[in-house]
C-alpha cells in the first residue's frame, strides 16, 4: 500500500471572515503551476443571505497566489454568478493550462434549491488570471468535475467528466473534440451523449460506491495519473470518503492500467472530521513537483489541504494492480490450518461441553503450550490445557481444568457467564505469569494477575499463587499481560480500558496499597477504519530486532464483526508506534469463525514464534480454538512497508 503524507500546515486554506463571499467556507482547490507561480482557483461560500429574493449561501470561485504551492495570498473573487446558467452558484473549478490559455471548469447551478436538471458543467476561458474573457455552458445534461487534460492526445483535445452525478449511477467518462470550441457546442454533446455509458473509464466500484473526478490527469513516463474521489457505501446511508489514484494509458485515456487497492487518504484528522460538512476529504487538484505528488483536498466542505505521496512507489502500486476490488479485498496475513479447529467443546466434559475458545500460549522447551478459556453447561468459565510440538497437531490435550476459580471476586454470584476468562502467559526468568479477566457475573469485569513456577507447571502440579486484582474497582478493564524482561528496570503491562489499548509501567509486581493500573492509552479504534469501534491486545507482544510486534483485535461500528490487525513498537519506548497495518491480518469467514456463541469473531489471548513462523491461536465464535500462521519476516515486511 502507498501511504500519503499530510502536510504539517493543514489546512492551508481557510474561509475569511473579512469577506462576505468567502466568510463560511474555501474549500476545493484546484492548482495550476507556471514557473515558479502557483495560482489557486476555490470555491467560495458566502454567508446566508438574501440573493434573488431567495435566503442561500451562494459559491462563486476565488483566486490566489502562492510561490511555494503551501502558502497562499492575494486572495480576490474571480468567477461570479452573471449568466443564466450559473445564477445561482459557481462551484468546485479545475484549471489547466491548455495551448496558451487558462480553462476553468465548475458546476454552474441555475436554480434554488438546485435539482438533478440544473446542475452542470461550465467553463471560463482566461489569458492571464486576471480577468475572465468568455463564459460558456458546457454540458446540456447534469454533470460535475470536468477536467481538461493539459495537451492534446494523438491530435484531440481530451477531458474527463462525470456523467449524472445527481441522478446515479454516475460514471468518469472521457470526451475527445477536434477544436476548443467543440468543448462548449450543445449539438456535440446530444450526439455524445446518446452513448455516453460507452465513454466510461472501467474504474472499480460496487453498486453502493459512488466516483467523481478528482484532480486533472498527471501525465508521467507510465501513463496518465488520475486522482479521483471514491466514496464507499455512498448509497447505503454509511458514506466512506476516499481519495484514490487510477493509471490511464498516455495514448488511449479510456485504458485502464492499474488503480489503487486501498485509499491513499481517508478522513482522520480533526480538520478532517469536524467542520460545515463533517467527515469529508474531497480531491480537487494534484501537481507533480521533484518526484512528489501534491494531491489539494477539501476537509469537511470548509477549509483546502494537502497530502503528498511519492510518485515512483505510486506507479508501482497502480501497475500491479490492473484489476482490483478495492471494497471487498481480502488482504490476510496469517494462513489458517487446514486441520482447524484444534480444540473444539467436549459434550462429555462438563466443564467444557459449550465453547472452548480465547487460548494463550506459551513456548517452553520447543513446546508449545495452549491455555484456552472453557465454559460447560453452568456458564462459568474455566482454563484447560493442550500442547503441540508442531505447533499445529495437538500431542495432548488434558481431561480436566488446570484452573478454577478460586477468589470471591470471580465466583458466580447467581447464573450465568462468570469465572476465569481469557488467559495470557508469560515467561520471566523461572515463572510463568498469567493474567486474566476475573468476572463474577455482577461487577465489572476486572484484570488478575496469578503466577506458577515454571518447574511446576511443567510438571502438571497446578500450585497457582493467590491471584490478586490489579485493576481499579468498578472499572471494565481487559486484555492484559505482561511483557517478558523489564524495560529500564520496570515491567510493562499492557490493558484495556474501552475503547483504547493501554500501557503501564511499574517497578514491581505486589500491586499493594490499593496500587492498580494506570499508565497511557497506546493506541485507539480509527475513525474510518475497520477497527472503529474498540480495539484490545491480543497475546504479550512479541520481542523482534524490528520492534515490538504487537498483534490486537479491532471491531467494527459497521458490522460488530471481530478481527485481527497488528503494530509495531519502538524497543525501548513501547509508546511510541512505529508502524500499524491499515488491513486486518485475519477476518472470520470459515464456519468455525461464524458458527458459535459469538458469530462473525477471531479473538487471540496468545501467539508464539518458533523456527521463523508465527503461530496465533484464536478463538473462533467464542466457541473453537484455531491457530493461523505466517512467516514472522512477512509480517514484519509489510509493517515496515506500511501495507
Amino acid at each position: 500500500m502507498v501511504k500519503s503524507k499530510r502536510s504539517k500546515e493543514n489546512p492551508l486554506f481557510y474561509p475569511n471572515k473579512n469577506n462576505s463571499w468567502e466568510a463560511e467556507a474555501a474549500f476545493n482547490g484546484s492548482v495550476v503551476k507556471i514557473g515558479q507561480n502557483y495560482s489557486m482557483l476555490y470555491r467560495a461560500l458566502s454567508l446566508d443571505h438574501l440573493y434573488q429574493s431567495k435566503r442561500l449561501k451562494l459559491s462563486t470561485i476565488g483566486i490566489c497566489q502562492s510561490g511555494d504551492g503551501l502558502h497562499f495570498r492575494k486572495r480576490r473573487q474571480f468567477i461570479t454568478t452573471d449568466k443564466p446558467w450559473d445564477k445561482y452558484g459557481c462551484e468546485d473549478p479545475r484549471i489547466t493550462y491548455f495551448e496558451g490559455k487558462y480553462f476553468i471548469f465548475y458546476t454552474a447551478l441555475s436554480a434554488f434549491p438546485p435539482d438533478r436538471e440544473s446542475i452542470k458543467v461550465a467553463v471560463a476561458v482566461t489569458n492571464d488570471l486576471e480577468t475572465v474573457e468568455e463564459k460558456h455552458l458546457v454540458t446540456p445534461f447534469n454533470a460535475k468535475a470536468f477536467a481538461l487534460f493539459p495537451e492534446r492526445i494523438n491530435g484531440k483535445i481530451a477531458a474527463l467528466l462525470t456523467v449524472n452525478t445527481d441522478k446515479p449511477p454516475a460514471k468518469i467518462c472521457l470526451a475527445q473534440f477536434d477544436r476548443i470550441d467543440e468543448i462548449w457546442q450543445e449539438e456535440y454533446w446530444h450526439e455524445w451523449y446518446k452513448n455516453w455509458q460507452e465513454k466510461a473509464l472501467p474504474i472499480y466500484h460496487t453498486e453502493n460506491d459512488h466516483l467523481e473526478v478528482g484532480s486533472v490527469p498527471i501525465k508521467t513516463d507510465e501513463g496518465w495519473v488520475l486522482i479521483f474521489c471514491y466514496i464507499e457505501n455512498y448509497f447505503n446511508g454509511k458514506p466512506l470518503f476516499r481519495i484514490d489514484a487510477c493509471l490511464l494509458d498516455n495514448n488511449n485515456p479510456q485504458k485502464l492500467i492499474g488503480q489503487t487497492v486501498d485509499p491513499l487518504l481517508i478522513p482522520e484528522e480533526q480538520y478532517e472530521l469536524y467542520g460545515l460538512v463533517p467527515n469529508i476529504i474531497f480531491p480537487s487538484g494534484a501537481l507533480l513537483d521533484e518526484g512528489q505528488l501534491h494531491i489539494y483536498y477539501s476537509a469537511c466542505d470548509t477549509s483546502i489541504c494537502r497530502a503528498s505521496v511519492t510518485l515512483k512507489e505510486l506507479l508501482s502500486e497502480l501497475k500491479m494492480n490492473p484489476q482490483v476490488n478495492p471494497h471487498h479485498k481480502r488482504s490476510e496475513l496469517l494462513a489458517r490450518y487446514d486441520g482447524n479447529p484444534l480444540i473444539s467443546p467436549i459434550t462429555d466434559h462438563p466443564w467444557e461441553s459449550k465453547y472452548t475458545f480465547n487460548a494463550g500460549a506459551l513456548l517452553v522447551d520447543e513446546k508449545i503450550y495452549i491455555l484456552y478459556r472453557a465454559m460447560g453447561d453452568d456458564d462459568t468459565s474455566v482454563l484447560g490445557l493442550a500442547s503441540t510440538r508442531d505447533g499445529l497437531k495437538l500431542d495432548e490435550r488434558l481431561s480436566e481444568p488446570v484452573y478454577l476459580p478460586r477468589e470471591q471476586f470471580e465466583m458466580k454470584i447467581h447464573p450465568g457467564f462468570s469465572g476465569c476468562e481469557d488467559p495470557r502467559l508469560t515467561l520471566i526468568d523461572e515463572t510463568i505469569y498469567m493474567c486474566y479477566t476475573a468476572y463474577d457475573g455482577i461487577n465489572p469485569p476486572r484484570i488478575a494477575l496469578t503466577s506458577i513456577a515454571k518447574n511446576a507447571f511443567l510438571s502438571k502440579n497446578w500450585e497457582w499463587q493467590k491471584p490478586k486484582l490489579i485493576s481499579a474497582p468498578g472499572m471494565d478493564n481487559k486484555d492484559s499481560c505482561l511483557v517478558s524482561g523489564k524495560i529500564d528496570d520496570r515491567y510493562l503491562i499492557f490493558h484495556r480500558i474501552n475503547p483504547c489499548i493501554w500501557i503501564d509501567f511499574v517497578t514491581d509486581l505486589d500491586f499493594a496499597d490499593n496500587h492498580f493500573l494506570g499508565g497511557h492509552p497506546l493506541m485507539g479504534p480509527r475513525v474510518n477504519s475497520w477497527d472503529n469501534l474498540k480495539i484490545g491486545l491480543n497475546g504479550p507482544p512479541e520481542k523482534t530486532e524490528d520492534g515490538w510486534l504487537l498483534l490486537y483485535h479491532g471491531v467494527s461500528r459497521e458490522d460488530m464483526k471481530y478481527r485481527m490487525g497488528a503494530a509495531l513498537l519502538d524497543l525501548k519506548n513501547p509508546l511510541k508506534i512505529l508502524a500499524r497495518l491499515n488491513n486486518p491480518i485475519l477476518e472470520p469467514y470459515t464456519w468455525y469463525e461464524n458458527e458459535g456463541y459469538r458469530a462473525g469473531t477471531v479473538f487471540s489471548c496468545g501467539q508464539t514464534i518458533k523456527n521463523g513462523v508465527l503461530y496465533v491461536y484464536y478463538g473462533g465464535a467464542d466457541k473453537y480454538t484455531a491457530v493461523a500462521t505466517a512467516p514472522l519476516a512477512a509480517i514484519l515486511t509489510s509493517l515496515k512497508k506500511g501495507n
